[in-house]
């Protein structure tokens, strides 16, 4: 049975944009799209006038809605919604986990200061054992659904040599691979001063300088491009802040993959490292968060 591609919704435009791109990933992956809206009453919290009978007439046809529009612009799509009641962190990790990927939705704030990922958002690409893709929303509601431009940019792969990656790097290899898109290998390091490990004044962790680096690099990507002949793969290996090198390649791009390490001490913490941490806050392209063995 094939796993479907999850989208949590909330009838607000950023989880529609997440929906709208869920189901074009459904598309291309040839698998069911899996609408998923979390619903916690909190009745100490600020209700609307109606009162929390009337939210939950809302809450109950939020699914609903959604898919009714998706229908009419994806019609061959095979599409379930569902209602779950628990706290949306809970919720959405849950569904993850028997999804191919899950797809959320991020607010933005203004273009030069990035884009909110709230506390949902957080905890949800902290936890998740499976892929987790940040969608972006429109600048306005009426603009949904969000065009789709970003079809047509590079696969961006945030490589991280000190930590296995390997479901990383297949998921970007995929995702490339059913784009038909290219697929731009970053990796970046800061240099170690010269007296450290005999490498030079522009040498890595492990002694490496630029051209050890990227040797590593090939000698990982090498079986990748065995499996996936037909991606075009370019790799850069650059010296200074990952970040900042992730953010400037990816601003135009399809998709930009970044990996999680998963915790051993304090796993309940919500913890995404100070990279990713900045990518999912201003990249503007949509992030896939692959966590690592």
């Amino acid at each position: 049975m094939k796993r479907p591609v999850a989208a949590g919704v909330n009838g607000a435009p950023a989880g529609l944009a997440a929906a709208d791109w869920a189901a074009r990933e459904a598309l291309l992956r040839d698998v069911p799209l899996w609408l998923v809206h979390a619903w916690e009453w909190q009745p100490y919290a600020y209700a609307p006038p109606e009162g929390p009978e009337a939210a939950r007439r809302w809450s109950e046809g939020v699914p609903h809605e959604v898919t009714d529009r998706l229908r009419r612009r994806h019609p061959g799509l095979e599409i379930t919604a569902e209602r779950v009641i628990g706290p949306p962190p809970e919720v959405l990790c849950g569904a993850a986990t028997d999804a191919e990927l899950l797809v959320i939705g991020t607010a933005g704030v203004s273009g030069a200061a990035g884009f909110l990922l709230g506390s949902v958002g957080m905890a949800t690409v902290a936890h998740a054992e499976r892929p987790v893709v940040l969608v972006r929303a429109g600048d306005r509601e009426e603009q949904w659904p969000p065009a789709a431009a970003d079809d047509l940019g590079a696969v961006v792969l945030g490589l991280d040599l000190s930590r296995p990656c390997d479901e990383v790097v297949g998921f970007a290899f995929e995702a490339a691979a059913l784009r038909t898109a290219p697929l731009l290998v970053m990796h970046g390091w800061t240099p170690l001063p010269h007296h450290r490990d005999g490498g030079g004044p522009g040498a890595g962790p492990g002694g490496r300088g630029p051209v050890g680096e990227r040797a590593v690099v090939d000698e990982m990507l090498g079986p990748w491009r065995e499996r996936y002949p037909a991606v075009h793969v370019t790799e850069q290996a650059r010296v200074g802040r990952p970040a900042q090198h992730l953010l400037e390649a990816s601003a135009h791009a399809a998709l930009l993959v970044i990996g999680r390490h998963r915790r051993t001490r304090w796993p309940h913490v919500p913890h995404i490292g100070h990279v990713a941490h900045a990518v999912l806050h201003h990249c503007p392209a949509p992030v896939a968060v692959v966590p690592d063995l």
